[in-house]
């Protein structure tokens, strides 16, 4: 690992480092270098597609001090930052307003803007609007041809509609949205079709927060664009970003988690059947299926301000770390047993949804999304099964969030 100030460029044996992102072994388990990692080495240099290099921390205890620490910067812009894949500057210009990548006190302003929009009170009460998508969408599956594809009939509509009717996106723009978005997160397409994706994301946000001032509905985005205007941040590129990442982020990972959860409830039908039983079992299921799949791995990044040491290793100032919450995640030191689904344990300590200042805005909508659909699911449709081998399915190791591409279902 270079231990150059200011650089994170890498050192000339990085073909003897370990390469991340490390390839899941399958859809339940995670690359068998984490683990040894976490035992050997848990603060180790390894390898990025990027060209770059990094520290990867795959230990509960430091990745939750490091998520902590204020010397380690969210600034995806730095030039240093530890990016998985290599990108257009272009991409880096339009990046203006992403929450996730800002640091304080920018990020404690604008995060202050939106808190009030997620909090567990106003949640609560979408709790029948949620259940009312989640049995339209279970009405339309028990209605039409089998098999099912449960990615695009389930666990991506629940929470792309239910984001929408929050944010006050139009349900009908989602197609090309969901299109653009994809291109933007994958890993495999080129530099200029991944800023020309964020591009069109942008314009097409832009042009909506426009009309939002002009005729404010009973919505977040109308309530965003008041609440900049009131405080003199007017900054229609930077409220544009913020809108945008609000947006993805409140139905990819979710979907993604409804999937492969789906697919592991299946796989494991002694607890499938427990929850199908007893639904107040939900939120310990919830708990634990994020724990346990972590979908958010690659975009817990940050670079260092300066010099930090920890656990006997000086992370320079210019380097690059990855907190891996999916390692962390599987820490024995914090959950017995962690390659073992257990929808009894309490796993409350996970870190699936980051942790400290830039942890998750909208846990506490995903949470009430994935509690009501499989809950519901389990209930509506008692024979559910995959229509093929689960090592048929298209698991998504070519983009940053994991997940399935598609879920064929049938009962």
């Amino acid at each position: 690992m270079t231990d150059t100030a200011d650089s994170a460029a890498p050192t000339e044996d990085t073909a003897e480092l370990p390469s991340f992102p490390m390839p899941r072994r399958c859809p339940f388990d995670l690359n068998e270098q984490y683990a040894e990692l976490r035992e050997e080495a848990p603060i180790t240099p390894v390898d990025l597609a990027s060209g770059r290099d990094a520290w990867l921390v795959t230990s509960h205890e430091h990745v939750r001090t490091l998520f902590l620490d204020p010397r380690l910067s969210a600034d995806g812009t730095h030039p240093t930052f530890p990016i998985l894949a290599p990108r257009r500057k272009s991409f880096d210009e339009q990046a203006r307003g992403f929450l996730p990548w800002m640091d304080p006190p920018e990020h404690t302003r604008y995060r202050r803007m939106l808190i009030n929009e997620f909090t567990v009170r106003r949640i609560r009460a979408m709790r029948p609007r949620v259940q009312a998508v989640v049995d339209g969408c279970i009405d339309r599956m028990e209605a039409g041809p089998r098999p099912v594809d449960l990615v695009r009939a389930l666990a991506l509509p629940v929470p792309s509609q239910t984001i929408c009717d929050v944010l006050g996106v139009p349900y009908e723009d989602l197609d090309h949205i969901q299109d653009r978005a994809e291109v933007m997160v994958s890993k495999v397409h080129p530099p200029e079709e991944r800023a020309a994706a964020l591009r069109d994301l942008r314009t097409y946000l832009g042009d909506l927060l426009h009309r939002k001032g002009r005729e404010p509905g009973d919505d977040t985005l109308s309530r965003l664009v008041a609440r900049h205007r009131a405080v003199g941040a007017d900054d229609h590129d930077h409220l544009t970003g913020l809108a945008l990442l609000i947006l993805i982020g409140g139905y990819e990972s979710t979907a993604s988690t409804i999937a492969l959860g789906t697919v592991a409830l299946l796989a494991h039908p002694d607890q499938a059947a427990e929850l199908r039983a007893d639904p107040s079992l939900a939120p310990k299921a919830v708990e634990e299926l994020l724990r346990y799949f972590s979908v958010a791995d690659n975009v817990t990044s940050r670079v260092s301000l300066e010099d930090v040491e920890i656990g006997g290793v000086t992370i320079r100032k210019g380097q690059g770390v990855l907190l891996s919450n999916a390692a962390a995640n599987r820490d024995a030191a914090v959950f017995p047993d962690p390659e073992t689904l257990d929808i009894h344990r309490d796993a409350r300590q996970h870190m699936a949804f980051g942790y400290g200042i830039h942890q998750c805005l909208g846990q506490n909508l995903a949470r009430l999304e994935l509690d009501v659909v499989f809950s519901t699911l389990l209930r509506r449709l008692p024979g559910l099964r995959l229509a093929v081998p689960v090592e048929d399915l298209p698991f998504k190791d070519d983009a940053i969030m994991y997940g399935i591409h598609e879920l064929p279902v049938t009962w």
